[in-house]
């Protein structure tokens, strides 16, 4: 089965074999694990490495002075840690695990000559680092303008097509490892609100979720509850095409 760093890639580019050799590749360097909530880099850490997530769940965060933390990004297998991350000289945000994970540790000489021996991987890497842009631009519209319920199903509706583009998306059903404490840090609204909009969604019957598993009945149902468009993912212009219907 192809890396999900190769999958998430296919959506926007058709690569040689030459090159799936190096995407696999690639995935092997420096390949580390680490434990569920555990730290892979700090704020203030100075960067030595753009980290490649290739099993699990991670997450950027933001923590204030007296504790209160943002969950500023998810990642899920296939997605990088900034590749240009080393035009800065220290971190200004936390990566840490989300679930037990694995993943590669990239040294830039690496990328830099990823970049030289192969156009079509270059030119995909820069379509996925604009997509991770308009991902946090939308992120920054639920916070401004979509009501609770709409930031949770439009989550939702993102997840279904991020995991869907790494094969980890069963007829509308994944794994979804969030707690209600951590959606309420991620959206921005309390863990009450969290739980009685969660109980809004499934009343609905817009989505089923038990222990870790995550279903969505009606796809274009939540995707017209969260005013959910796709567009700024940029799914399927090139090569694999997701369906999640």
């Amino acid at each position: 089965m192809p890396n999900p760093l190769t999958l998430k890639l296919q959506n926007f580019a058709r690569f040689s074999d030459e090159d799936l050799r190096a995407l696999d590749a690639l995935t092997n360097i420096n390949v580390r694990r680490l434990r569920a909530r555990e730290d892979i880099v700090r704020e203030g850490d100075d960067i030595k490495f753009v980290h490649l997530l290739l099993d699990g769940w991670a997450y950027r965060h933001k923590t204030l002075k007296d504790g209160r933390r943002q969950i500023i990004a998810l990642m899920v297998p296939g997605d990088l840690c900034d590749p240009d991350i080393f035009l800065l000289k220290e971190m200004d945000h936390s990566l840490a695990a989300l679930t037990p994970a694995r993943f590669a540790r990239l040294p830039r000489e690496a990328l830099d000559r990823f970049a030289e021996a192969h156009a079509a991987i270059n030119r995909a890497l820069r379509r996925d680092t604009l997509v991770m842009a308009a991902i946090q631009r939308e992120w920054t519209v639920s916070l401004g303008q979509r009501s609770a319920f709409e930031r949770l199903a439009h989550l939702f509706c993102e997840l279904l097509l991020r995991l869907g583009n790494v094969a980890l998306v069963r007829n509308n059903s994944f794994e979804l490892p969030l707690t209600q404490h951590e959606l309420a840090e991620l959206t921005g609204i309390t863990p009450v609100h969290v739980n009685r909009t969660l109980q809004q969604l499934r009343a609905r019957n817009l989505i089923r979720w038990k222990g870790r598993e995550f279903y969505i009945p009606d796809v274009e149902a939540l995707k017209g509850a969260a005013l959910f468009s796709s567009d700024y993912l940029h799914c399927g212009h090139e090569g694999v095409h997701v369906d999640v219907r």
